[in-house]
């Protein structure tokens, strides 16, 4: 919780107040599919992404109302194919296995790679998405969609 949401919400406190004197700009919080579905062996994991997801909505409308001219959104990733998500499945025993069974859970058939979450945030960041605040960007090869 220290990490995942307070962390954010500290992050999310001292860029308002710096970014408002400057003219605004944006906010990408990064959460989690686990932010939006529940897993039972991740409760904690949940909680505190979910609440990272709702978190950016409150802090994106007191911005806009207050007009600082500042956006918040998030990212919600599924599984990315990263050290941590190779270790993870290491760890789950049967790697192979594992691999197979997890990336058939995404619709897409597949994992996703860090370039692709990269290309989510770079887009929230820009000017193209500048009518978007207290939206939340899933990236997760269609895994929610189900």
């Amino acid at each position: 919780m220290r990490i995942n949401l307070d962390g954010v919400f500290l992050g999310v406190k001292s860029a308002v107040k710096a970014m408002k004197e400057t003219g605004g700009g944006s906010i990408i919080n990064l959460s989690s599919i686990d932010g939006i579905i529940g897993e039972s062996p991740l409760a904690a994991y949940c909680t505190s992404k979910g609440g990272v997801r709702l978190l950016t909505k409150a802090a994106a409308l007191h911005c806009a109302r207050a007009g600082y001219k500042i956006r918040i959104n998030s990212v919600h990733p599924g599984y990315i194919h990263t050290p941590q998500h190779e270790k993870y499945l290491m760890d789950l025993g049967d790697h192979e296995g594992e691999w197979k069974r997890k990336a058939a859970l995404h619709p897409l058939g597949h994992f996703g790679e860090p370039i692709d979450i990269a290309n989510a945030v770079l887009f929230l960041a820009s000017d193209e998405s500048r009518f978007m605040t207290g939206a939340e960007m899933v990236v997760d090869g269609g895994y929610t969609a189900q």
